[in-house]
């Protein structure tokens, strides 16, 4: 019994690592109307079919500096806590209303006491109810595959087993209420180039 069992242990590493090899990047170009690159642009891909198993992240850190939030967009998956601290000399308000997840921090300097849990998947808008211009959002992925453009407009998502994938793309700049349509995408081995433009500015 013992004999199988770690055959059956051995098969199955042997398969996780065909696989792994397998994987290869799925690199999304994000470009604005005009053709330019998009930062701050989420790139998502899920499974065509079934669901895939998400972790949730290391805390992460969204920071109030100069009456702004830093970074812009948060990317992280499901069950991620998230920091907010407050490094002004004002204090501030810090609020989501979302259906991602509603909280409050109210006036206050410093470090909070505790981060905030982000368990359901979508977007968080995040605001400051004494400074009306601060703006932010956190993306909420329910996917492991998931990445967010840098000013190159290039979001690249690594380890990506071969398979049929739905792809969307999102960005601050759209609409609050446009839901971006999926894209189906074939992943094989190798790295796997797509281009998305999307319906705003890339100017500030």
């Amino acid at each position: 019994m013992q004999a199988s069992l770690r055959l059956l242990l051995i098969g199955l590493a042997s398969a996780c690592a065909a696989l792994s090899a397998l994987a290869g990047p799925v690199v999304i170009q994000v470009t604005d109307a005009a053709g330019k690159p998009l930062a701050d642009a989420v790139a998502l891909l899920e499974p065509a079919a079934g669901k895939a198993m998400v972790q949730p992240m290391p805390d992460a850190e969204i920071s109030q500096a100069k009456r702004a939030f830093n970074p812009r967009v948060t990317l992280i998956t499901v069950g991620t806590k998230v920091n907010f601290p407050n490094f002004d000399t004002v204090r501030h308000h810090v609020y989501s209303f979302s259906q991602a997840k509603t909280f409050e921090l109210k006036l206050y300097a410093g470090v909070p006491t505790a981060p905030i849990a982000f368990d359901k998947p979508g977007i968080a808008v995040l605001g400051c109810n004494i400074h009306d211009r601060m703006a932010a959002w956190v993306v909420v992925a329910d996917t492991p595959w998931s990445a967010r453009s840098g000013a190159d407009g290039l979001a690249r998502i690594d380890a990506v087993p071969p398979g049929a994938y739905k792809l969307t793309v999102w960005h601050p700049g759209l609409p609050a209420d446009s839901v971006p349509t999926p894209m189906t995408l074939a992943v094989a081995t190798g790295e796997l180039r797509y281009a998305a433009k999307l319906a705003v500015s890339a100017e500030p």
